[in-house]
């Protein structure tokens, strides 16, 4: 296994340094150069925008479509979950409290890329026969850049990624803080028992019963959330004092003006940008899977949305657990996952704080583990609709994570971070050409808005894209703003 894992972290070390990590900037980059900071100006229109009501359904008065805020919080219970909590402990174990910058320079510049990615996935969407919608950037690379072989390879990429490499992650920081919490020794003979709870609790979920449960998780995971931030606010209230040391420590450390090593400066960087992309998915391609489904009334509308997505993540929640372990000012040898993040709450409130973490912590892994396992499996529907396919993909999917509770953390993340890169630089292939596209439709939107119109899209106002399929060619009466 330490062979393993020594082969899997050079081969990350040479990938991430000289291909992903300069690609992922630089793409960052440009689209908030080519936009004029969209994501940064137009916060307040983000806002305005998560408050719109969905577009009355059309036919049927039953089918009530999914919101604008209903799609950002379906993709923020994906979001939040084990990048925030082990992800980002893992990113200052590895990369010191400067991980934390460039965690946050991600989220700056990586909101640009969620929101071209969004836009195109509204905009190139398709209806199911139940009148909801689907989309992603497999649909966007067949019908907007006319490349269905790229679309598969992104498709086959998201579903083992998602599905079985992330879903490994999620049961392997369940089995971490469990451990914790009761206090066992030897990890290996609990996590069997952990990892073949988790999958049976999942499988009832995906072989059956999955709208109950899943309405059910809807409402947990915002209430968990908010408790995690509330354990948060307390720890860092009670360590105010530190608060600015922390913050001279995440500077520093980005910069390289405490370390003595060289390659800490390099460390922190990658740490925090692996971390980061893991957390808020901008640029990975996932979060426009369910940005897709919203009906809205224009493609612009959802791509604001899903970029305060990541401000939301990374921003608020990242950043509370940064803080929780940073100002416990904890020794960074001995844990590196989760329980570190465990162990920096018991320490400031006590061990009923970290029992409460793990109750936060499986919540949101397992309702990660259900939004995971449903971007594999509207991806396997795109590529095929052979009968076999879904049960064969759901068996797998209970065997991964199963394993995953047995795997270390060195291993699991390290290989959620080649999946991950790879997926990321197929979707970038895609939308840094189709960007001019999403550029076009923002252009769109401010014109009306400078109108003091509340946008609406027809195809009739772009005449010349192709492979749009949900948009009417003549718009409804206009609604003021």
């Amino acid at each position: 296994m330490q062979t393993l894992d020594s082969l899997i972290l050079d081969v990350n070390d040479v990938f991430w340094t000289y291909l992903l990590i300069p690609v992922v900037v630089l793409a960052g980059l440009w689209f908030t150069l080519r936009s004029r900071g969209a994501q940064l100006r137009m916060l307040p229109e983000m806002v305005r925008v998560l408050k719109d009501p969905a577009p009355a359904p059309e036919g049927d008065e039953r089918r009530k479509p999914v919101s604008s805020f209903q799609a950002f919080t379906i993709s923020a219970a994906a979001r939040v979950g084990t990048g925030n909590i082990a992800g980002v402990a893992g990113a200052i174990t590895l990369g010191g409290a400067g991980a934390v910058f460039w965690m946050w320079m991600m989220a700056l510049v990586g909101a640009a890329s969620a929101f071209v990615e969004s836009t195109l996935a509204q905009l190139y969407k398709v209806r199911d026969a139940d009148g909801t919608f689907r989309g992603g950037p497999a649909y966007y690379m067949r019908r907007g850049l006319k490349k269905p072989w790229l679309g598969l390879l992104f498709a086959v990429t998201i579903t083992v990624t998602f599905g079985l490499v992330f879903n490994a992650v999620q049961s392997n920081t369940i089995t971490a803080v469990v451990s914790g919490s009761i206090g066992a020794e030897n990890t290996d003979r609990v996590a069997p028992v952990i990892g073949a709870a988790v999958a049976l609790l999942l499988g009832l979920v995906i072989f059956g019963g999955v709208r109950r449960i899943a309405t059910v998780t809807q409402w947990l995971v915002p209430v968990m959330a908010i408790l995690y931030l509330l354990l948060g606010a307390v720890v860092v209230l009670m360590n105010i004092g530190d608060v600015p040391r922390v913050l001279a420590d995440i500077v520093g450390g980005a910069f390289g003006f405490r370390e003595v090593a060289g390659g800490a400066v390099g460390a922190a960087i990658q740490n925090g940008i692996r971390r980061g992309m893991f957390s808020n998915e901008a640029g990975l391609g996932s979060a426009p899977n369910a940005g897709a489904a919203a009906k809205v009334t224009h493609p612009v509308k959802q791509g604001l949305v899903q970029a305060l997505g990541v401000f939301f993540d990374t921003l608020l929640i990242c950043s509370m657990t940064a803080f929780i372990i940073l100002t416990t000012n904890p020794a960074l040898g001995g844990r590196q996952g989760a329980d570190l993040t465990q162990s920096a709450l018991e320490s400031t409130l006590g061990s009923w704080a970290g029992h409460t973490l793990t109750v936060v912590v499986f919540l949101l892994c397992f309702s990660t583990l259900i939004g995971n396992y449903y971007y594999g499996e509207s991806n396997i529907e795109y590529m095929t609709t052979r009968r076999w396919a879904l049960p064969a993909y759901r068996t797998l999917v209970l065997v991964t994570v199963f394993l995953g509770a047995l795997g270390t953390v060195s291993v699991v993340w390290n290989l959620a971070d080649v999946f991950m890169g790879f997926m990321a630089l197929v979707n970038l292939a895609a939308i840094v050409p189709l960007s001019v596209v999403a550029f076009r439709l923002l252009e769109d939107y401010q014109a009306q808005r400078r109108e003091g119109r509340d946008p609406v899209f027809t195809a009739s106002r772009l005449p010349d894209l192709t492979g749009v399929e949900c948009w009417p060619d003549e718009a409804p009466r206009d609604r003021v703003a």
